[in-house]
């Protein structure tokens, strides 16, 4: 077993595994345009003990957010930023983000005769800001002052975009509210809270444990009825909500943080892929462990989902960091790599891609949106999504928050 120096500030089993779930998160987001889809591979419902395919993406992308945040922590070290630069930029990335799930989700809302802006312009104009604000601008001093105009110019859209928008129904109509914060806020959310848990205890592993055992238990008390008497206090401990997203994240966290401890020591061999792999087993037995109590089930965010796909992704991570930091196999990746370094270019993309498609009132032919070959058009339009954002990134257009 080849042994990885511990040199390494960056695994590129962690961007390959961010690319693979993107690629899935966009191949199963386009299920809405198509018939026929196998049920194992759809979202199950809330009421139902079952899990598909659908329901393993997010969960394991939070993952990959907490294997991430104690290189990007360390290395904003290593660069002697503060402590308060430090928490700065977590409270500025968790704004960015909640920003967006904010709009994203009450673009979803929208009442679709009751702004004098068409609803699919309003979503092309909201990603636009997007691009305005986050873009990866060039390091021109000469051109400062354009860089931030463009990013002003964005933030001034997005006010206008609230200042029109109508949702709810056509008979009550409602202005913008937070909603549940859509995928990208509950990420914000999360990310906020394992990244302060992990500034705070640093590569302390016993510590980490404890923050991503304190959110395990914290879901499973909740289902277990044993924080009924925070019922009065619910508002203020929303952010956590049962523990499910941090949970995951934490995980992550956890995961990288064994890298780091040994890989300083004296690097990592098959002893790394084997706290990985029992790691996984915990958890998978952990959650199906939890299921006959209360199912398996995304939407209500109970344990044994939790433990299911905690399991799954330490499980991929292994193989993956195998794969890719050991053996060195990782070229197969090549066409997917965009989805790990622009991940937020990628996420955004079909955005604009379904609106302007609705907007010319194109529809492929049903046969083409129904069962495998609905399927395999779905997958290819991921590919596609990813290509594109290599494209746009080439041209200097990338998202980073």
């Amino acid at each position: 077993m080849k042994t990885l120096s511990p040199a390494s500030l960056r695994l590129d089993s962690i961007d390959i595994f961010r690319a693979l779930t993107m690629l899935l998160m966009i191949f199963v987001n386009d299920f809405w345009t198509l018939t026929g889809v196998p049920e194992w591979m759809e979202h199950s419902k809330g009421p139902d003990d079952a899990m598909g395919l659908s329901d393993v993406v997010f969960p394991v992308f939070l993952f990959i957010v907490g294997l991430s945040i104690p290189f990007a922590i360390a290395n904003r070290k290593a660069k002697r930023d503060s402590n308060g630069t430090i928490l700065f930029h977590i409270a500025e990335r968790t704004f960015a983000l909640l920003l967006m799930g904010v709009f994203i989700v009450n673009y979803e809302n929208i009442v679709g005769s009751g702004m004098w802006v068409n609803k699919y312009v309003w979503e092309i104009l909201m990603v636009v800001a997007f691009f305005l604000i986050w873009n990866v601008y060039p390091d021109d001093l000469g051109k400062k002052s354009l860089y931030t105009g463009l990013k002003v110019l964005g933030y001034l859209l997005l006010v206008g975009l609230a200042a029109i928008y109508k949702g709810g129904d056509e008979a009550n109509p409602s202005w913008m509210g937070t909603h549940w914060y859509g995928i990208l806020g509950l990420i914000g959310w999360a990310y906020l809270i394992c990244a302060v848990i992990y500034f705070l205890a640093g590569d302390n592993l016993a510590l980490n444990v404890a923050g991503w055992l304190f959110l395990v238990l914290f879901n499973l008390a909740e289902f277990a009825g044993l924080l009924s008497f925070l019922n009065p206090v619910k508002d203020y401990v929303w952010i956590v909500g049962s523990g499910a997203m941090p949970a995951f994240t934490m995980a992550g966290v956890v995961a990288s943080v064994i890298y780091r401890l040994y890989s300083k020591k004296n690097g990592i061999t098959a002893t790394y892929l084997l706290i990985l792999t029992v790691l996984g087993i915990i958890c998978l037995t952990y959650g199906f462990g939890t299921r006959p109590f209360w199912g398996i089930s995304k939407i209500r965010a109970t344990p044994a989902w939790i433990g299911i796909c905690s399991g799954i992704a330490f499980l991929v991570f292994a193989f993956l960091f195998w794969l890719v930091d050991l053996k060195k196999i990782k070229n197969w990746a090549d066409i997917i790599k965009p989805a790990g370094t622009a991940t937020l270019t990628c996420y955004l993309v079909p955005y604009i891609w379904y609106a302007v498609l609705t907007l010319i009132h194109f529809s492929l032919p049903e046969f083409l949106r129904t069962g495998i070959i609905g399927l395999i058009k779905s997958f290819c339009f991921a590919l596609l999504v990813i290509i594109v954002t290599g494209l746009i990134n080439r041209i200097g257009i990338r998202l980073k928050i």
